[in-house]
C-alpha cells in the first residue's frame, strides 16, 4: 500500500474545469473551419483538449489544409474569436466559485492553464477567480505544453511544496497525463460534453461529476 503525504497545495486547470469554455472553443473552431469550407468534428475537438497553442494551431493548420498560413496565423485568428466569445458570455462550471472559496481557506492555490496569457487574464477578470490564486501559469510561460509536466512542476514550486504534496484538477487526457508525469495526485473533473474514456479516468485518484464535490473533506481523503 502506498502511503501519501498530506495534500498541502492544489493546482487547477482552467478550460473545462473552472470555466465552461471547451464548448466555446469547439464552436469557434467549427465556425472558423466552416468559413473556410471545412467541417470541424467532435472528434477533432477531443483530440485537442489540453493541447498547447503551438500544438493545436499546427494540428488545425494541417487538418484544414491551411498550408498557405503559418500555425501562428491560425492561432491568432482563433484566439481573437475565442476572446470575443469570452467577452460576450463566459459561463463558469457548476460549483467552481464555491470550490475555490472553500479550498482557498485551507490550501494555497495555483492555476496551470495551457491557454495563452491573454485568454487566461481575460477569464480571470470576467469571473473574478484570479483573486483565489497565489500563482497563475499559462501556456505562454512554459516551453513544453501538457502532457509534459513542466507547467505543473513550475506551479507547485511557486507554492513552495513538493509535487507529491500537491493535487491537480483536470478535465482533459493531456492534463491528467501531465499530473501523473509530475508526480502529483489527480482529480478528474470531465465536462459532460467531452467525457473521458476508462483508461484516461484510471489516471486519476478520483473522478467527480461536479466541482460541488471538490471539498476540503475530499481533498483530505486523498
Amino acid at each position: 500500500m502506498t502511503l501519501h503525504r498530506p495534500i498541502r497545495a492544489i493546482v487547477f486547470d482552467m478550460d473545462g474545469v473552472l470555466i465552461d469554455s471547451e464548448v466555446i472553443w469547439q464552436r469557434v473552431r467549427a465556425d472558423y473551419a466552416a468559413a473556410l469550407g471545412h467541417v470541424w468534428t467532435h472528434e477533432d475537438q477531443m483530440a485537442m483538449l489540453g493541447c498547447s497553442t503551438s500544438v493545436w494551431s499546427e494540428q488545425m493548420r494541417q487538418r484544414l489544409g491551411l498550408l498557405h498560413l503559418q500555425a501562428q496565423d491560425v492561432a491568432d485568428q482563433v484566439k481573437q474569436r475565442v476572446q470575443a466569445a469570452f467577452e460576450s458570455a463566459l459561463p463558469t462550471r457548476p460549483g467552481a466559485a464555491e470550490a475555490l472559496e472553500a479550498l482557498a481557506q485551507h490550501y494555497p492555490l495555483a492555476l496551470a492553464s495551457g491557454s495563452p496569457r491573454n485568454l487566461v487574464d481575460c477569464a480571470m477578470r470576467l469571473t473574478g477567480f484570479g483573486r483565489y490564486f497565489q500563482s497563475i501559469w499559462t501556456g505562454d510561460d512554459v516551453q513544453h505544453g501538457k502532457p509534459h509536466p513542466e507547467i505543473y512542476l513550475r506551479a507547485v514550486a511557486t507554492l513552495g511544496v513538493a509535487p507529491g504534496e500537491a493535487l491537480g484538477i483536470e478535465d482533459a487526457p493531456n492534463g491528467l497525463l501531465a499530473l501523473r508525469a509530475a508526480g502529483m495526485r489527480a482529480v478528474a473533473a470531465p465536462c459532460p460534453e467531452f467525457p473521458l474514456d476508462a483508461p484516461t479516468l484510471a489516471l486519476a485518484d478520483v473522478t467527480i461529476d461536479s466541482l460541488r464535490s471538490l471539498t476540503p473533506t475530499l481533498v483530505q481523503s486523498l
